[in-house]
């Protein structure tokens, strides 16, 4: 599908193929949100606490995440249209048994399904745009799908809402299944069949499991800990140690492991990879954070406070793919360079907002934050897949998709724990709304701040990455 073609356009056909991409990281990142706002009324339809209710959630992150590098193991060993479209086939299907769950187990359970499909979608999508697109128009095809990525995590809240107070909660899984069959369809038609990679490769299913003990116990452990049960969630983080060692051990032993090593002797490899966690990590802890600020703080009605964080996502739709596009022409290491500047801006200015901030005024603060992770997000991906070896873009792929979401869930986890410790004690011994907003403020100023210092380490560890000049163009 590389062609000839010297242009940096993509024909309708490439077009297509992206389109059907972008729809599986607009399912996998709506789906990553959607279930967030109708919590509440999942745990009184079935009658129990927030906390088990909250595994609805945690049990669709962790499977999702501790898969996606087997994920595009599968993808290499049986063909990437293959892979994708059953992906999309068991995506659907959860989503459809989740919506007619008739208890909290069970929708746990069928959540745990979903992710497999999820994880499958997600996985393959970068490694698809590089194998079935030219170098030439990789960077705006890997800005289309971060774009369709983001406008997913930042509609879910509001899908999931809309759906939940208009009719019930079962309607944020049934949506899906619409979409799910169009993909399939979609996916069908006009994704081509090209050779699986590696055919006669193995899963390391060891491999797999150490992943799934790794990250799951991280997951569950940084949530633990910010409980009273501290101990349990030590223990779990310990657990996360040991099993990333054994990791390491087997992976560098194994024939055919499912994380090349050797892969992060490439210095530029490495800190990109490094760089996109560092980029999630910070619009993670801000997402978490405003609602807080503007609900408690300002004092603002939920759905206004939805209203106004759309802002920084509005803000990174609006550049991802412009910047994906012109990191075809000039190379990926300034565009991102420049993202990761004006994000740092952003967060200096929303750790100076106040009590007296106007609401326009930390609207416009996301929306730059927002344009700047767009700025650097594609060039990002692009340029990593770019640093990949062909043998390798699979396992790149996933590798990807696990930052990223790895990143979510450390920007979470500590962010609050920097805003926890600004504060002191109080913010674990009593409700937020009960905090003064001025307490509150100097907090998450704090915790904006310790996300503005991750952004500074990333932009200079980019200073000992070389640019890439794209070839063809």
């Amino acid at each position: 599908m590389a062609g000839s073609d010297p242009s940096s356009h993509m024909t309708g056909k490439e077009l297509l193929i992206v389109l059907v991409i972008s729809l599986g990281s607009f399912m996998a990142g709506l789906d990553a949100t959607i279930v967030n706002i109708a919590l509440p009324t999942i745990a009184k339809a079935f009658n129990v606490s927030t906390v088990l209710a909250s595994w609805v959630l945690n049990a669709y992150l962790i499977i999702l995440v501790s898969l996606l590098l087997a994920a595009a193991k599968i993808g290499d060993i049986k063909g990437y249209k293959k892979v994708f479209v059953t992906g999309f086939v068991i995506f659907t299907v959860g989503s459809a048994l989740c919506g007619i769950a008739t208890s909290v187990e069970l929708l746990i359970l069928f959540r745990m399904v979903q992710a497999v499909g999820g994880a499958i979608i997600a996985a393959l999508g970068s490694v698809m745009v590089t194998s079935y697109l030219g170098e030439r128009v990789r960077g705006q095809a890997l800005g289309l799908v971060a774009m369709f990525t983001m406008l997913g995590v930042a509609l879910g809240p509001v899908i999931g809402g809309f759906l939940t107070s208009a009719f019930s909660w079962q309607y944020i899984f049934f949506v899906n299944i619409p979409v799910g069959i169009l993909a399939i369809l979609l996916g069908i038609s006009v994704v081509p069949a090209l050779p699986a990679v590696f055919p006669s490769s193995r899963l390391d299913t060891p491999g797999v499991i150490l992943i799934f003990i790794a990250l799951g116990s991280l997951i569950f452990g940084l949530n633990q800990i910010q409980t009273q049960d501290i101990s349990t969630g030590i223990e779990a983080l310990v657990l996360t140690v040991v099993s990333s060692t054994l990791l390491y051990i087997r992976e560098k032993k194994e024939v055919q492991p499912l994380i090349i090593l050797s892969v992060f002797k490439n210095r530029a490899y490495t800190i990109q990879n490094i760089n996109i966690l560092i980029l999630q990590m910070g619009l993670a802890g801000v997402m978490f954070l405003m609602p807080f600020y503007l609900e408690i703080v300002k004092a603002l009605p939920t759905g206004t406070s939805g209203a106004l964080l759309l802002s920084l996502p509005v803000g990174n739709i609006m550049t991802a793919p412009i910047a994906g596009k012109i990191s075809d022409i000039i190379g990926t290491k300034k565009p991102i360079m420049i993202g990761f500047i004006v994000m740092i801006l952003a967060l200096f200015l929303l750790s100076a907002i106040s009590v007296s901030s106007h609401t326009g005024e930390v609207a416009f603060y996301l929306f730059i934050l927002g344009a700047g992770a767009g700025i650097a997000f594609a060039p990002l991906n692009s340029a990593i897949m770019g640093e990949s070896p062909d043998s390798e873009r699979g396992m790149t792929s996933g590798l990807l998709r696990m930052m990223t979401n790895l990143g979510s869930t450390l920007g979470v986890t500590i962010t609050l724990l920097v805003a926890t410790a600004a504060l002191g004690p109080k913010m674990a011994e009593v409700a937020a709304h009960t905090l003064k907003p001025v307490e509150l403020t100097a907090a998450f100023d704090s915790a904006f701040l310790f996300a503005m210092g991750l952004q500074i380490i990333a932009l200079f560890l980019m200073i000992f990455v070389r640019n890439t000049e794209r070839s063809g163009v």
